[in-house]
């Protein structure tokens, strides 16, 4: 089994915002695999379904961004998943640019909150994660996450969060190896 994890702020006013699109990428998930994710367990939205031979729970935290690891610690351990090969993060870069993912085993907090909350509440950095490309800060990095994208970043975005999705399954069926070669 497998949890895929996307971050973001469960306030409306953030929906579409960049700190959100790992909520994105969850619903254009759960929209390929016809699963609603609205089940309200584990301090998250949930929803069951399947990638392949894999069942999957696609998780929301509703805890806020900075505390998005109190959620994954409360799935990990309601599922008795390993974070180290059972869990997949899906989360903003601003060091990326608009559009462009990125995939990786493991790695720091890069000073992403969210990250640095997941890696204190699962005691490891080595989980494998996505990272979705939202520009660079020029200027309040608050005002900028929690900003939306103009009409063009949004076209963008939208083929990112697409690409996001298809990696996440290509992690689950075939490996991150394989979606780091197919993705980055």
């Amino acid at each position: 089994m497998y949890a895929i994890i996307g971050l973001g702020n469960p306030d409306k006013k953030y929906d579409k915002t960049r700190h959100n699109v790992g909520f994105d990428v969850i619903d254009e998930l759960a929209r390929q695999m016809a699963v609603e994710v609205k089940t309200k367990r584990h301090k998250a939205l949930c929803g069951i379904g399947q990638i392949g031979a894999e069942k999957v729970v696609l998780v929301k935290p509703q805890t806020y961004m900075n505390l998005s690891g109190e959620s994954v610690r409360a799935v990990i351990d309601f599922y008795k998943l390993n974070p180290e090969s059972d869990i997949i993060v899906i989360s903003d870069d601003i060091s990326l640019p608009t559009g462009k993912i990125r995939i990786r085993a493991k790695g720091s907090a890069g000073g992403h909150n969210g990250l640095k909350s997941i890696i204190a509440h699962a005691g490891t950095d080595k989980f494998k994660r996505i990272k979705v490309g939202v520009g660079a800060n020029e200027g309040d990095l608050v005002k900028h996450v929690l900003g939306k994208f103009s009409k063009q970043d949004r076209v963008v975005v939208d083929e990112a969060i697409r690409n996001a999705a298809s990696a996440a399954e290509v992690m689950v069926i075939c490996g991150v190896e394989e979606a780091m070669n197919k993705f980055n």
